[in-house]
């Protein structure tokens, strides 16, 4: 959590939500009904993409630095130390990207009831990605390229968090349900896949 802030961490991730709200305005003209109706799913692909940003610093320099292997040592299950990654990283990205949803509401007209509907999907589905963002960075660390290769592994994975996510901006229920299936599912399964991951990367 303090390296997700530190070295501008923190807002490095909310100007890069904030620089592609703006530029969504942009590329579509000033039809505010079209801007507010498109809103919800603007911001999740900002969410999305923000997420990818500190992926290389999430795994790489705690494996290079040895730290793995000597809470391996101690009898730390590798698991259990990528579950506290998760938890870390999630406490330094989703609330800079909620309080950046906050603006991006303003600039794109969205109104308070569809604000709060995307709020809640941020705070259910903001755990899924950051679950994601750790099983990645293990997968790519010390590749080569780790940022490009990272892209590619995550964005395809979170796109049902990004389908259901956008889907719930409505404030639908069963939108909300399936967000929240997926965020669980992936938050259960990204410990033993990035321990996996960071075992490799020890040998």
């Amino acid at each position: 959590m303090r390296r997700g802030y530190a070295g501008g961490g923190a807002t490095l991730t909310v100007g890069f939500f904030l620089l592609v709200a703006i530029l969504f305005p942009f590329a579509i003209g000033p039809d505010a009904l079209l801007l507010a109706r498109i809103g919800g799913g603007v911001i999740w692909s900002a969410a999305l993409l923000a997420a990818l940003l500190p992926v290389e610093r999430l795994i790489a320099p705690d494996l290079d630095a040895g730290v793995f292997d000597q809470l391996a040592v101690r009898g730390q299950s590798l698991a259990g130390v990528a579950a506290a990654k998760i938890v870390g990283h999630w406490l330094a990205f989703a609330p800079p990207v909620m309080a950046a949803a906050l603006i991006s509401a303003g600039l794109l007209g969205i109104d308070a009831a569809t604000l709060l509907a995307i709020e809640a999907g941020l705070a259910i589905g903001t755990p899924g990605l950051a679950a994601l963002a750790v099983a990645t960075g293990a997968l790519t660390a010390g590749l080569r390229g780790a940022g490009a290769i990272a892209g590619i592994i995550m964005l395809p994975l979170a796109i049902p968090l990004l389908i259901f996510g956008a889907g719930a901006v409505d404030g639908s229920g069963g939108g909300l349900k399936l967000l929240a299936a997926v965020s669980l599912l992936l938050v259960a399964g990204a410990p033993f896949i990035a321990a996996a991951a960071i075992r490799v990367g020890m040998e």
